[in-house]
């Protein structure tokens, strides 16, 4: 695992664009997904892991309950992943995890919350072509017939419960989904999911063992302002990424809060 510090936004944009020149392409095209956290320290648990110490037993019950009390007409078709989708983006304890193909929307969640500019921020990139060159020959061969990086949902529909896709191998795997567009928040987002084939298995415990699949970067905290600044003049902000009047009165919010200010955002506003 490569760990780096930045102090400069000269430093920052490097390093989130570092291994992004494809020869066989010859365009930038970077091979990672990105997820930004506003404390350095912060692990890579999922918020089902988050939820409970034993979260096994519980995870198919909270599918199957928001399944039974949601209106039916939330969820466009009767598909498992889609269920799970639609669960996780609405803030359900899952086993998936929140990352996004944007480096820009990644350090959004790190500068988001300023209560949160006393500590070093982080982004993680995880390259999902090599994590995928670990998935079980069956998986990764869907992969290679698509000619795709990453998974959708399509893709996985003849995997029909949790159960099933952890019977695929007998080690914890873990890959990318890309969710189908349910609102605009999704798309904005650039968003993607991971999930690891195990729900007590954290993304922190399964990278440890494959450091060639990711790399760090430690944003330092003097460095915060100066990054949100510059993300609001790129319009990567509140009024962007979370569409409707609650992104509205967030964005104006922070607009007006003062570097000393305590102010912070909802928890569901940060990524899961």
């Amino acid at each position: 695992m490569k760990q780096t510090r930045v102090t400069t936004w000269s430093q920052l944009m490097d390093c989130l664009y570092e291994e992004a020149w494809m020869p066989a392409l010859q365009r930038f095209r970077p091979p990672f997904a990105f997820r930004g956290l506003p404390d350095a320290s912060y692990t890579l648990n999922t918020s089902l892991m988050r939820l409970s110490d034993n979260c096994a037993p519980i995870e198919g019950h909270l599918l199957r309950n928001f399944k039974k009390y949601a209106l039916r007409n939330v969820v466009e078709r009767d598909s498992f992943w889609y269920w799970l989708s639609v669960a996780q983006h609405h803030g359900l304890p899952t086993r998936l995890m929140d990352w996004t193909f944007s480096p820009y929307v990644a350090l959004h969640f790190v500068t988001a919350s300023t209560q949160r500019y006393d500590r070093d921020g982080v982004v993680w990139c995880l390259d999902y072509k090599k994590m995928h060159q670990q998935l079980p020959d069956a998986l990764r061969g869907l992969l290679e017939k698509e000619g795709a990086d990453v998974f959708t949902i399509d893709m996985l529909s003849h995997i029909h419960s949790l159960r099933e896709f952890d019977d695929q191998a007998e080690h914890p795997f873990a890959l990318l989904i890309e969710p189908p567009s349910i609102d605009d928040r999704i798309v904005n987002q650039y968003a993607l999911f991971s999930v690891i084939s195990s729900p007590t298995v954290g993304m922190n415990s399964w990278l440890e063992e494959r450091p060639d699949v990711y790399r760090q970067i430690i944003i330092a905290k003097e460095l915060k302002w100066e990054i949100r600044d510059k993300l609001d003049q790129a319009n990567i902000n509140e009024r962007v990424l979370f569409p409707g009047l609650d992104g509205l009165s967030l964005w104006l919010r922070r607009q007006y809060v003062q570097p000393s200010s305590d102010s912070d955002i909802p928890s569901n506003l940060l990524m899961n």
